[in-house]
């Protein structure tokens, strides 16, 4: 029995094929799940259509859920000989329906398989990262809550610039999690479309039912033009990497500020003891090695669009074989992504700050601002009450008033949590999870 869907009566050279094949294999375990929920979809519709009779269907459908529930407990594998998922699913049908087996592909080709396959991955995925990263909104909401009030300098050029307080570097982080959760909510609309039924990019003389898998697999709508389905390959993939890249850019900022503050010159944080590291040599060390991790694993994921882009760069219309080199950079980076938006979630909620960093005098300047705005407040030419309290800082007079009256909001004295919360949810609140949970409920009962 040939192994390949698109066998015929030669054998291809085994250097060629190990070239060609690559890791597709490896990569296809991701897919599997989804290469079946698909299946499933497709033959549904194959029946209504009058290309499977009813008996065939329900025989094909049981095999296909135990074969899902294989991939769920990890005991599906491909076969060595076996080029990709498609080809194991429709070999283990096969072998255990005989010629039914072999029906399944009517009307669709392994490119808008793959296609769909890959949306229903990512779908799931995607679903996964919101909720981490409203995990980690989270704990950076309570911590600006709960140390709201304890003052801390700012930096500008990494130099002492004006009061902050840990109320304002938390809450900073969770703020900048609602613009990347727009990035995921985009990236969720636009693989929320169905590509089945655009089989090789061209569509099919077979009076396919493209609205009937769309509804079944819980799609919001459809990619309508077959050309088009077959241009969303890479497309969706860096779209998707982007968003990721935006919740890497917002971990790697707050791991560098995490690493830096948690020094002994700045003394600003201690991280939890369980989540540093000691040195071989020297026994007072205790390294942020996990945040540092995060800021190393954030920073490639942040690449992740730029190697997409540069495998796809260039391509014409159509399917080529450059793209299954995108699957070996691409599926892996959700758990990374995960991983490291876990790690942070658990260290944030932990970490403990220094309520006494002013004690030192070194920051006395940072007050600067506030007094010539008093002056200013009391009639002073705002220039003039500048050069004021310039002179006094040269001359060693500066005294500062450490009564922070920040009132506006998003200041110090404001910090809309409430109103940065109400954004969060008001976006969370806008992916339609429960209509996919329906329809995969329905597809799979």
């Amino acid at each position: 029995m040939a192994n390949k869907l698109w066998e015929k009566n030669f054998e291809v050279n085994a250097e060629i094929e190990r070239f060609t094949v690559g890791r597709d294999r490896e990569m296809d375990l991701y897919l599997a799940p989804y290469d079946v929920m698909g299946s499933i979809a497709h033959i549904t519709m194959l029946e209504s259509i009058g290309l499977l009779e009813r008996d065939e269907l329900t025989r094909l459908v049981a095999e296909l859920k135990d074969i899902y529930k294989m991939c769920l407990d990890g005991r599906f594998e491909i076969e060595d000989g076996v080029e990709d998922v498609h080809s194991q699913v429709e070999l283990m049908l096969t072998r255990r329906l005989g010629d039914i087996g072999k029906k399944i592909h009517s009307g669709r080709s392994r490119n808008d398989q793959v296609l769909v396959d890959l949306k229903l991955f990512i779908r799931h995925e995607l679903r996964e990262v919101v909720d981490a990263v409203g995990g980690l909104f989270k704990a950076l909401i309570a911590k600006s809550e709960e140390h709201k009030n304890v003052l801390m300098p700012g930096y500008t050029h990494l130099q002492v610039a004006m009061p902050s307080s840990f109320g304002l570097w938390f809450g900073a982080h969770a703020e900048s999690l609602t613009d990347d959760m727009l990035f995921l909510q985009a990236a969720w609309r636009m693989t929320n479309r169905n590509p089945l039924g655009s089989a090789a990019g061209y569509g099919s003389s077979f009076p396919l039912n493209r609205q009937m898998t769309t509804d079944l697999l819980g799609f919001d709508t459809m990619d309508y033009n077959v050309v088009y389905a077959q241009m969303g390959r890479g497309k969706t993939e860096r779209n998707v990497a982007f968003a990721l890249a935006s919740v890497a850019g917002t971990l790697a900022k707050l791991a560098y500020d995490a690493c830096m503050f948690n020094s002994q010159n700045f003394a600003f944080v201690r991280l939890p003891k369980e989540c540093t590291t000691g040195s071989s040599i020297m026994p007072h060390k205790k390294n942020p090695d996990v945040f540092e991790l995060i800021r190393a694993k954030s920073n490639k994921l942040q690449a992740l669009p730029q190697q997409i882009a540069m495998i796809m760069n260039n391509l014409p219309t159509g399917y080529f074989r450059d793209l299954q080199i995108i699957k070996e950079v691409f599926l892996p980076a959700f758990a990374e992504m995960k991983d490291c938006l876990a790690m942070a979630t658990w260290i944030v909620s932990r970490i403990e700050v220094n309520e006494h960093i002013l004690d030192n005098a070194i920051y006395d300047p940072m007050f600067s601002v506030e007094e010539v705005n008093r002056l200013a407040a009391e009639g002073m030419p705002f220039r003039d009450a500048y050069k004021t309290v310039g002179l006094d800082i040269e001359a060693g007079r500066f005294k500062p008033d450490r009564n922070i009256r920040h009132t506006h909001e998003g200041s110090i004295g404001c910090l809309c949590n409430d109103r940065i919360t109400a954004l969060m949810d008001s976006i969370t609140g806008d992916f339609n999870f429960p209509q996919v949970d329906e329809a995969e409920r329905r597809l799979l009962s």
